[in-house]
């Protein structure tokens, strides 16, 4: 591994390994329908309609005991990743956390897992938010190695959807705004290891773009958190508009992948790779086709066998997309929240 530190005009930043961390085994619509009591019919809507065929979950469907945290998967990718990259725990000195579903809101996810992972004396963020929060953590994480007082970030994302859904729930009587995210939703965590250190033949991380354009827009999905005096109201902790997300989801994905293209002077053409949003497998492939089906670029998708793992699902694309770069290869990935509406992106290309 390399030891320089880089100099003044060399602060390019250079993904190292990209880890992903799954609870158990994979859950597929047949189970879903087993436990929710729902009909084969309503299966064939979510293998139609939905398209996902499996998700991890962090609750087991038959106990409904816990199988895991947040900071039990983000501690599992984060040391992966550092195992790929040839790391010790000790040459981090940076990290920085994107989630929606901390396990508590303190202490910090992000300072427990660095605390399992034997991490001290170093920053520590973590940022709230939905399927943009892990683009969000690689942006800062970028930005605070570039600005030179850091070498090496470990940044991670990831969600546990599942601990918001009521597994006791009547699907049948669920408005669909409240019903879809049973199907839509799995539970993981990922990460990937960033330096400024010179590695030749790195993937560089040319660029991170993230947008809030939520002015005046209503939220596209909200998620509740409810204090002693509030659980017993009957609020839904999780909506959903589909019907929103379904029209600007696919608006926004263009307009990101066009503005990461003008800012790094990149033609579509030039692309290797592109991994779009990954709400479900019908809405990818609307996503896909509103991207005029991604040039010559091939898509890297996961959604179909992982379901929607909110800010675990960006790093198991970049774990899969990682090894297949060669030399001179780009590639594009996109994520919209529609929470209040936030488009982002970032752009990878191999030295």
């Amino acid at each position: 591994m390399p030891s320089a530190a880089p100099t003044s005009d060399d602060r390019q930043v250079r993904v190292l390994s990209a880890a992903t961390a799954l609870p158990g085994p994979p859950v597929d619509n047949a189970a879903l329908a087993r436990r929710f009591g729902m009909s084969p019919s309503w299966q064939e809507w979510v293998d139609v309609f939905i398209g996902t065929r499996t998700r991890h979950l962090s609750i087991d469907l038959e106990t409904d005991e816990p199988l895991c945290t947040l900071a039990d998967l983000g501690e599992s990718a984060g040391r992966q990743a550092l195992e790929a990259a040839g790391l010790d725990p000790g040459a981090v000195d940076l990290l920085v956390l994107g989630t929606a579903t901390p396990d508590l809101l303190m202490p910090t996810t992000a300072s427990v897992v660095a605390d399992r992972l034997g991490i001290d004396d170093l920053p520590v963020f973590q940022l709230q938010s939905g399927c943009t929060g892990a683009l969000q953590a690689m942006s800062v994480a970028a930005q605070l190695l570039r600005a030179g007082d850091h070498r090496t970030a470990l940044v991670i994302g990831g969600d546990v959807c599942a601990r918001a859904f009521d597994l006791a729930a009547d699907l049948r009587t669920m408005p669909p705004e409240e019903m879809i995210n049973a199907v839509l939703f799995g539970d993981g965590a990922g990460a990937v290891v960033l330096t400024t250190l010179p590695v030749p033949g790195a993937v560089t991380l040319r660029r991170v773009r993230t947008r809030l354009v939520g002015l005046g827009r209503e939220p596209g999905q909200t998620l509740a958190w409810f204090g002693p005096n509030e659980r017993d109201r009957g609020l839904p902790s999780v909506t959903e508009d589909y019907k929103a997300i379904e029209r600007l989801v696919p608006e926004m994905a263009v307009e990101v992948y066009g503005e990461l293209l003008a800012d790094l002077g990149w033609e579509a053409d030039a692309l290797d790779y592109l991994l779009p949003p990954q709400l479900s497998t019908r809405m990818t492939g609307t996503i896909m086709t509103a991207l005029g089906g991604g040039g010559r670029a091939r898509e890297i998708s996961c959604v179909t066998r992982s379901g929607n793992n909110g800010n675990g699902l960006p790093f198991l694309q970049l774990e899969e997309v990682l090894p297949l770069m060669a030399p001179g290869e780009r590639a594009l990935g996109i994520a919209i929240e529609s929470s209040k509406w936030i488009k982002s992106g970032f752009a990878l290309e191999r030295e």
